[in-house]
């Protein structure tokens, strides 16, 4: 299970998604049902049921907050236990059980661990903006064609900025950029992952990216006295399709009114690098040697390191 993407905390699918009842979503090529349970608890579990393998997410959430399978009423609890089994009654429940993985609610999404064997070692850690109750946030998401590791080199890549987005947020670097500039990237290890900026001709322009493993990026972005993040959640689907959501967190212009403009903003500079990812060969990010890199390339090749040291040859049972 999880091949290449297993035993990490990742964001999933958004709460609000969950609002009609359960979701089916596939992570790293398995399938998964997603629902709320009882107090709201979530709930995510192998989306087969044990019975005749249908799938999970097609039933509905009964008022005990369990998850029926639409076929023959099978009822399983947030935690894969088994609770009802119509016209059985004799039924041992306890070994009629669903697989269930860790799940957790973090702001604005559901959060799975990709191992059902076991306790997590420990909690997901998030960035702060992600929660912070005083910020306003919009979520954007989309769907590229491409593995997760193209997409999140991308999203920790400064020198593209001037090409890719020289109509959008790369304005704000080509404006100092001639001919013979030289960017330095910089790139400090961190307990949750690692952060980088850079200097145009050793100039810091105040923003920097932080990664937050496996799959998070934070891009802060300099304001006097306001705060304004965008992160961008790297979810795989399977080898070649990748989910992407950008969320945006600010601490002005909160009214509701303003949500649209932000979330446009949002999904134009994300689909400005829909088509540059998506062209990228091999689709999965190969060993360093087989590319030709640069020093700008710093932070986008500890990310590299990482996954090809850390998660590449990784499954759960």
């Amino acid at each position: 299970m999880f091949e290449g993407f297993a035993r990490v905390w990742t964001p999933l699918v958004p709460l609000r998604s969950l609002a009609r009842g359960p979701v089916g979503v596939q992570l790293a090529g398995e399938h998964l049902a997603v629902f709320l349970g009882a107090g709201g608890a979530p709930g995510v579990l192998v989306d087969r049921c044990p019975h005749r393998g249908v799938r999970l997410s097609l039933g509905r959430v009964t008022p005990e907050g369990c998850l029926e399978c639409p076929f023959h009423g099978w009822s399983f609890g947030t935690d894969g236990t088994n609770r009802r089994v119509p016209l059985n009654p004799k039924a041992r429940l306890d070994t009629l059980g669903a697989t269930s993985l860790p799940a957790r609610i973090i702001g604005d999404f559901v959060w799975v661990y990709t191992d059902p064997a076991g306790d997590p070692p420990g909690e997901p850690m998030v960035p702060e903006t992600l929660t912070d109750p005083s910020l306003a946030r919009i979520i954007v998401e989309r769907t590229w064609n491409c593995h997760w590791t193209r997409a999140m080199e991308n999203m920790l890549d400064s020198p593209h900025l001037p090409f890719v987005h020289r109509k959008t947020i790369g304005r704000f670097v080509s404006r100092y950029m001639k001919p013979d500039s030289e960017m330095v990237v910089h790139w400090e290890d961190t307990d949750f992952g690692g952060t980088t900026h850079a200097l145009m001709d050793g100039r810091d322009g105040g923003g920097r990216l932080d990664f937050h493993r496996p799959n998070v990026m934070t891009l802060h972005i300099p304001i006097p006295k306001m705060r304004l993040k965008i992160h961008a959640l790297v979810v795989p689907i399977d080898a070649t399709h990748t989910r992407l959501f950008v969320v945006g967190a600010r601490s002005f212009l909160k009214w509701k009114g303003f949500t649209s403009l932000f979330e446009g903003n949002a999904a134009k500079i994300a689909d400005e690098d829909r088509d540059v990812v998506e062209s990228s060969w091999p689709k999965e990010v190969p060993h360093p040697s087989e590319e030709h890199s640069v020093g700008s390339d710093r932070a986008t090749l500890a990310f590299r390191r990482y996954y090809l040291e850390t998660l590449k040859d990784s499954s759960a049972g």
